[in-house]
């Protein structure tokens, strides 16, 4: 392998005035230069990927901050990440994927090093305490998710107190009025996370419009804790006659539930839910759903970033609309078998 020290005997000059012209932190003279470019094309030398990215403080990588927490739907967040790294490529970077729960010290460490060009970060809190840092960075960051304050940040996102009120929407539209959510685990309200914040916030606002009455339930995706749910939800209101998913991992225990309890769907219970296409339309039951669009996020961050690495102002919010897709999981209420059949 050609070494810097052999370029440098090649071309009669010293290892540190080989290092200034590809660094081009000193002046050196024209014909010295033409000199070492000749011996390096000559000897067929290419830099180290490492000193290249100390000379120019670029290392073309973009960091993917992925914190792998309780509650998390992995498919969906290994989906972003493959199209983060697709796109990535496309661009001429590679991703450097984080996945540990540091919050703002990964930041630091991304910011105080040579590690990535530009940051992109997921699994967001309404009050993320990683937002000062990211806010005050030199190095550009792109947010998959939406803080309570998004001044100064550039974020890209469903737009998902829209999403949870189409869901209700549809199922008022089918004269359904008596909803219940069955939510993500509690540790992901717990800490405050901005989509399942947002999606409850939408579905509350249009319960309340139409009227409808409302039940909310966090739950974990297993068939005990959903079991459990479905059985204190149907104890507590018997009238309830709609359901929306807002936890993935619940919708194939929540649809066995439903057959071990003797209920029909869509004919006792309407069933809706906010997840990946295909787990809704290969679900037991193909599953009237709210699609997360998990790879056009990612593409769109990674394009954001880019953009913003070649100096070009992307600052601001970005919510991509909801698209609502009915399958066989929605009918008209019981007893109204006439109500809403127009908004199939």
């Amino acid at each position: 392998m050609v070494t810097l020290a052999d370029v440098a005997r090649h071309a009669g000059v010293s290892a540190s005035t080989v290092s200034y012209v590809l660094s081009g932190k000193r002046s050196i003279s024209a014909a010295t230069r033409e000199r070492i470019r000749q011996s390096i094309d000559e000897l067929g030398y290419r830099p180290h990927a490492g000193a290249r990215a100390l000379a120019s403080s670029q290392t073309s990588i973009l960091a993917l901050m992925m914190p792998l927490r309780t509650g998390l739907y992995v498919p969906v967040m290994m989906e972003i990440a493959m199209a983060v790294t697709t796109t990535a490529r496309t661009h001429g970077y590679d991703v450097l994927l984080l996945t540990g729960e540091e919050g703002p010290e990964a930041v630091r460490r991304v910011e105080g090093s040579a590690l990535a060009d530009g940051m992109i970060v997921l699994d967001v809190e309404l009050d993320d305490p990683r937002l000062p840092f990211l806010r005050e960075a030199e190095r550009p960051s792109v947010l998959i998710g939406l803080p309570a304050d998004t001044a100064g940040l550039d974020c890209v996102d469903l737009d998902f107190a829209a999403a949870g009120a189409r869901c209700v929407e549809h199922l008022a539209g089918l004269g359904h009025r008596g909803l219940a959510v069955l939510g993500e685990p509690p540790a992901v309200y717990a800490r405050g996370t901005g989509y399942a914040e947002r999606t409850l916030s939408g579905i509350r606002a249009a319960a309340a419009e139409h009227g409808t009455a409302l039940l909310h339930r966090p739950v974990e995706g297993t068939y005990a804790a959903v079991s459990a749910a479905v059985t204190r939800i149907f104890e507590e209101r018997p009238g309830t006659t709609g359901l929306v998913v807002q936890n993935e991992a619940a919708v194939e225990p929540l649809l066995a539930v439903l057959r071990h309890q003797g209920r029909a769907v869509p004919e006792d219970v309407s069933v809706t839910a906010l997840c990946p296409d295909q787990v809704a339309a290969h679900a037991s039951v193909p599953l009237t759903a709210v699609a997360v669009p998990a790879q056009d996020m990612g593409r769109i961050a990674v394009e954001r970033l880019v953009a913003r690495l070649r100096g070009e102002d992307s600052h601001g919010t970005g919510l991509l609309a909801p698209r609502l897709t009915v399958r066989a999981s929605t009918g008209p209420a019981p007893d109204q078998p006439e109500a809403g059949r127009g908004r199939r």
